[in-house]
């Protein structure tokens, strides 16, 4: 059985300001976006070790990281029990690590 993903209330809003900035600068870019993010949680649920373990972060918090297909974001989640938490939608130039605390 695949483990539940659930988004932080951090991560949904990064997702949404980054879909709304890509279709306000192109019709259609920001669905694709979302796409993009679809498909990379799909990918978690179903192998949630596929993501690369976060470097300067404790190893015991099993943070990873998956990178989305054409965009610069990075999908920044936990394994919890049977449940996977995205804990950021990371642009990845802007702010490194900046999610660290959550």
């Amino acid at each position: 059985m695949s483990p539940k993903l659930t988004l932080s209330v951090e991560a949904r809003r990064e997702l949404r300001e980054a879909t709304v900035w890509y279709e306000t600068r192109s019709p259609g870019l920001g669905h694709e976006l979302l796409m993009a993010a679809r498909d990379c949680f799909r990918r978690i649920e179903a192998s949630p070790a596929a993501g690369s373990l976060m470097e300067g972060v404790s190893a015991d918090a099993g943070a990873r990281r998956i990178l989305l297909k054409r965009f610069p974001y990075a999908i920044v989640y936990i394994e919890i029990d049977a449940s996977v938490r995205v804990v950021a939608f990371a642009h990845l130039r802007r702010k490194p690590g900046y999610w660290r605390n959550r």
